[in-house]
């Protein structure tokens, strides 16, 4: 059966993922106070950011939503501004920057680093685990949801079900020890300082634009060999993961708990190329033998708290196929999925 229609343009993507869902609405309802998205500047904050605009008034209350972020991008902020979204330019690493943002008892963390990480080791410490002291510090009577990664947990067997939340981290290369060092930075003042802290280990958010998904549909469209070296993976759409993220300021806990985020279907990364070589009327040639393993997040444990993932993969393949065929626009910005070593 055929998927329904995706997003045709831009604006109505960006429109699609910043459509609350009746449990970010019920949980922004719930839980008084401004709401700042630190790090908004990234590939998901600013669509997060109008959600939360959008959620609020939907919910009837009345909240000031702040981006904060270095906004090189001076376009960027104009926008969020139109969208109703309060805007900060600051530098995280700048304590007094930090000290001047205004009180929130709501905050969503996203900043961090992850490509360079391997060039400017000492850059990505300061970052991933400076960075965090300096906000529990600053918010420490706030509620903070804090993007992770399910790079911490390490491969798994490509045929597992993925890792879990009870899982032992095994992080590889200086990534995804730095982004544990992140977590362990929360995790620390949150027993000391009593901040509440929910800890999302995200795999993959995708949309049109970026994602595993959009690597694997551009390789596919160019007639560049796909890389097997990393077999399955697993994704959700942005607009899910912007959902249970705010959904996830309800379980924001001391000490803080970890929560994985991530869609449900293990996608074998051949099939999904032959998918879209089907629909892109393109061959498919591979790189390389298949994996035995990958990074892999079951998510199975969050959606009872967050919400359900409402777009499946097979629609997600059949929007970006579209979306690629048609020319649509790209970040340009790889994910660089199938590196195995931790080095980016």
């Amino acid at each position: 059966m055929e998927c329904p229609r995706g997003p045709q343009t831009v604006d109505e993507l960006d429109e699609w993922l910043s459509r609350p869902s009746p449990q970010a609405v019920a949980t922004l309802a719930a839980h008084d106070g401004d709401l700042l998205v630190l790090g908004a500047g990234g590939k998901m904050g600013p669509t997060l950011a109008r959600m939360a605009r959008r959620a609020t008034d939907a919910a009837g209350v009345r909240r000031r939503v702040i981006a904060a972020s270095r906004f090189s991008n001076s376009g960027l902020r104009q926008q969020l501004e139109s969208w109703g979204v309060e805007t900060i330019a600051c530098d995280l690493l700048d304590d007094q920057a930090v000290a001047a943002l205004p009180p929130a008892p709501n905050v969503i963390f996203m900043s961090g680093l992850k490509f360079g990480a391997t060039s400017n080791p000492a850059l990505t410490w300061a970052m991933n685990c400076y960075v965090p002291a300096l906000v529990c510090r600053q918010f420490r009577h706030s509620r903070i949801v804090v993007f992770s990664s399910g790079n911490v947990y390490g491969l798994v067997p490509a045929d597992s079900t993925g890792s879990r939340e009870t899982d032992p981290p095994e992080p590889l290369g200086e990534y995804a020890i730095t982004v544990l060092g992140r977590e362990r930075m929360f995790e620390h003042f949150s027993r000391t300082l009593g901040v509440q802290v929910a800890t999302l280990r995200l795999n993959y958010a995708t949309e049109l634009r970026y994602g595993v998904l959009v690597d694997l549909a551009q390789d596919v469209w160019a007639e560049r060999p796909v890389d097997l070296a990393v077999p399955t993976v697993n994704v959700i759409w942005q607009a899910d993961a912007n959902a249970m993220t705010l959904a996830a300021l309800a379980h924001a806990t001391a000490p803080s708990r970890i929560i994985n985020l991530a869609g449900p279907e293990m996608l074998r990364v051949r099939e999904v190329a032959e998918t879209f070589g089907q629909r892109l009327n393109k061959p498919v040639r591979f790189a390389g033998a298949e994996g035995r393993t990958a990074y892999l997040n079951d998510g199975r444990a969050g959606y009872p708290l967050l919400g359900e993932v409402h777009v499946t993969a097979a629609e997600m393949i059949a929007w970006i196929a579209d979306w690629v065929a048609r020319g649509g626009p790209s970040l340009g910005k790889p994910t660089h999925f199938q590196v195995r070593s931790g080095k980016y």
